[in-house]
């Protein structure tokens, strides 16, 4: 599968909570001592190659491996945005993805000195990512409060595989108020590395998106969204001191606790124009509220 981006429109994606590949159905008891029979979702493991060096087994849903590939390597900066990527070779049955390049590649060393990262299942970060930060300027754009209220409105009722089996996290890139690719898995690094491979391949550019996640702002997030030019990181739940101090220092724009009509903005506030009332805006309803609704998690 050749993957060297183009200009071609792309087309939306949206969860797929019907895929029978993503859910499978458990049975236990309740707390009444009632059998029950639950949906949850299914892990994968998928091992990564860049050329020929083995990069990482990681656990994933397992839905768009191809996107899943490409932008792990690139936020983690092993792949460069104009590197040429000749293909992406995936195998289901052996579940093994690899990742062609015409630049010569040797990460040996950079993989001895992986960090564990505050993500879920198996994020990590590379000791150098620090520096990928250095030089970059973000683009100007804007955060219409009224987009904002759209985007979380759309997000929390649109059919998903957290609303059909839980355990699991979303990430959005939208432009103004809309959806135009939304990647879910079990870990939030995964969804927004799909977003990148998407993003990627089709040549979209980040100067007017806008970065919607379920999960954390974390360094780590904070870190993916600056790397992949998004001016603007939204997220439902709360921040991390690291996350909150690193989108100062890259001009990044970041809104936590997005519920409903509720928002706090600890970075890049001057993005934000306030063009709706609050008052105008419905609380979310509890039937959709997510991890981190009533917390920071």
């Amino acid at each position: 599968m050749e993957l060297t981006p183009h200009k071609a429109e792309p087309a939306v994606i949206l969860p797929n909570p019907d895929d029978p590949r993503l859910t499978e159905r458990v049975t236990g008891i309740d707390h009444t001592r009632t059998i029950i029979e639950v949906k949850v979702p299914v892990e994968r493991a998928l091992t990564l190659y860049l050329n020929a060096q083995e990069i990482v087994t990681m656990m994933t849903i397992n839905d768009y491996p191809e996107y899943l590939a490409i932008g792990y390597l690139l936020n983690q900066n092993m792949l460069k945005p104009d590197d040429v990527v000749t293909g992406v070779d995936y195998d289901d049955e052996l579940q093994v993805a690899v990742v062609r390049t015409e630049r010569h590649t040797n990460y040996e060393h950079k993989l001895k000195k992986r960090t564990l990262t505050s993500g879920c299942a198996q994020g990590t970060a590379f000791g150098d990512l620090m520096e990928a930060l250095e030089g970059i300027d973000l683009p100007d754009a804007e955060l219409r409060t009224s987009w904002l209220y759209e985007m979380t409105k759309t997000v929390n009722t649109t059919p998903s595989l957290y609303l059909a089996a839980g355990a699991i996290h979303g990430c959005v890139l939208c432009q103004q108020g809309r959806p135009i690719c939304y990647m879910e898995d079990v870990g939030r690094h995964n969804a927004v590395d799909k977003l990148a491979g998407w993003m990627y391949r089709h040549g979209v550019d980040p100067a007017d998106k806008i970065l919607y996640t379920t999960g954390r702002l974390t360094s780590e997030m904070t870190i993916k969204t600056v790397r992949m030019g998004i001016p603007i990181l939204v997220s439902r739940s709360g921040f991390t001191a690291w996350g909150v101090s690193l989108a100062r220092q890259a001009g990044l724009t970041l809104v936590g606790r997005a519920r409903g009509k509720r928002f706090v903005a600890v970075s890049g506030e001057e993005r934000i124009v306030f063009d709706q009332d609050p008052a105008s805006v419905e609380e979310e309803a509890s039937r959709h509220h997510r991890k981190g609704a009533e917390g920071d998690d």
